[in-house]
């Protein structure tokens, strides 16, 4: 399938909401974190919209399109939108927040408390557990930035069901992490699956390095460390080290799951 990797326009957004909701509908932290039996689709379809027309002009949202259904005429409107991605940019500790993030960010604010008066509530959203999240997410996040460039932070990856293991993920994720890799910058990532994720994860340079505890009733989440490791590998052309200043994972249990955060490993060729 060829694919083209494209920034979120509105047009894009209907369909990139779908893929979202799609794909998440049965990952653990959703479940964990949204009551089912007041989960309100509606609600969280408003929330999703808000935020990607918050992302096109502050995050990096991008889509992945299948440029096989351009027609004859190539038209960029028929292209399907198969898959989407949420980065967010570095921002380097010592630089405090500008005034436009800071407008920016209350206006995403405004506009999800009014979807919450439209629809009568935050949609089956467990805030005391949302807040668990949180917490446990800034004190991890606390120890490991330390790089004063900052870090790219994936937020959201999602492929539609039928186009998963074509490469579409990839795609999205070396879209941001090859200019990474250009700008030295270090890239981290959070999931709520083990297997295949993980796996998926470690093939492009991320290493699990720790598990958070978070904590509500019986859901518990446990700590893991794991160290620097050097790895190296003989080729044509010299000797490609893989230095890992490694970049934290965390492994959340919600109800029996485990909640991942992963780190990208900083790659070298020397000849």
């Amino acid at each position: 399938m060829p694919i083209k990797v494209t920034d979120l326009t509105e047009a894009d957004i209907p369909a990139a909401i779908e893929i979202i909701q799609t794909a998440f509908a049965e990952d653990p932290y959703f479940k964990w974190v949204f009551d089912a039996e007041n989960f309100n689709k509606q609600r969280n379809h408003d929330s999703l919209a808000v935020r990607c027309r918050w992302g096109i002009n502050n995050a990096i949202f991008q889509v992945a399109k299948d440029i096989s259904t351009t027609t004859e005429a190539g038209k960029e409107g028929n292209e399907r939108v198969v898959g989407v991605s949420c980065w967010l940019p570095p921002q380097p500790p010592h630089m405090p927040e500008t005034w436009y993030s800071w407008t920016q960010s209350w206006l995403l604010s405004w506009r999800q408390m009014l979807n919450n008066v439209w629809h009568f509530g935050r949609g089956g959203l467990r805030t005391n557990r949302y807040w668990i999240w949180k917490e446990r997410q800034h004190e991890a996040q606390s120890q490991i930035w330390d790089d004063p460039k900052g870090y790219y932070f994936c937020n959201i990856v999602a492929v539609r069901p039928d186009c998963q293991g074509l490469g579409v993920g990839r795609k999205l994720f070396e879209a941001v992490t090859d200019r990474a890799d250009q700008e030295g910058v270090k890239c981290y990532l959070e999931s709520s699956r083990n297997v295949p994720n993980v796996q998926i994860y470690e093939k492009m340079g991320f290493e699990m390095r720790k598990e958070m505890e978070c904590r509500d009733g019986r859901d518990v989440c446990m700590f893991l460390w794991r160290g620097r490791r050097r790895r190296e590998v003989e080729g044509e052309t010299g000797v490609l080290h893989q230095m890992a200043n490694l970049r934290q994972l965390y492994c959340m249990k919600l109800d029996g799951w485990m909640y991942f955060v992963a780190d990208r490993l900083d790659i070298s060729l020397v000849s």
